[in-house]
């Protein structure tokens, strides 16, 4: 059954869209603070639809999401008794707590690390503001780490360009079933215990 293919392809003509970059703006910032789908579900396949403007896409992406990081730091500093029921509703807490220990453990470098963690980016963003870390390492530390990953996506995207463009249209709904399954399998050895410890 061909249904991902369709949901490919209407990515890829977002993604050509004369406001692209606003959205995958917007996206940026949005996600950094309280958004919960990552920038790269656009920065990819809008660098794949036009590598020589990859570095300029990935640029946006990090400029935005540091912004975005910057409005986490400000809602974990003046407001997170109000996001702190929604951590909980969202299952967010426990990466809360996560990220608490991290910073403990691991100081600035804690921020660098989350650009590549599982743990979303967003809860580490206020972690850093209800813990009061200095805004400058921050920020610092944010560009590098949103940076190195937003500029590998693009750069790899580039890289493959038009050839990668064609072989994921035509494996993309092998891929999608793929997923699915490896998804459903963990969800099940989750819900077995194996998973879960």
């Amino acid at each position: 059954m061909r249904i991902f293919s369709p949901l490919y392809n209407r990515v890829m003509q977002w993604s050509r869209h004369p406001r692209a970059p606003w959205y995958l703006g917007g996206l940026s910032f949005a996600e950094s603070s309280f958004f919960p789908i990552p920038p790269d579900v656009m920065l990819a396949p809008m660098s794949m639809a036009n590598p020589r403007r990859s570095w300029a896409f990935a640029a946006l992406t990090t400029v935005a999401s540091v912004a975005g990081g910057v409005l986490g730091y400000l809602i974990g500093v003046f407001a997170f008794e109000l996001v702190e029921p929604l951590l909980h509703r969202f299952d967010y807490w426990d990466h809360y707590l996560a990220a608490q220990a991290w910073f403990a453990k691991w100081g600035f470098w804690a921020i660098f690390l989350a650009g590549f963690s599982p743990i979303p980016y967003k809860v580490f963003t206020i972690t850093a503001g209800v813990i009061a870390m200095p805004l400058l390492p921050f920020i610092v530390a944010s560009l590098i780490g949103r940076g190195a990953r937003f500029f590998l996506v693009a750069g790899l995207m580039a890289w493959g360009g038009e050839r990668m463009e064609g072989m994921l249209r035509t494996y993309v709904d092998r891929i999608g079933w793929l997923v699915v399954a490896l998804l459903g399998g963990a969800f099940l050895l989750y819900q077995s215990g194996i998973l879960s410890g």
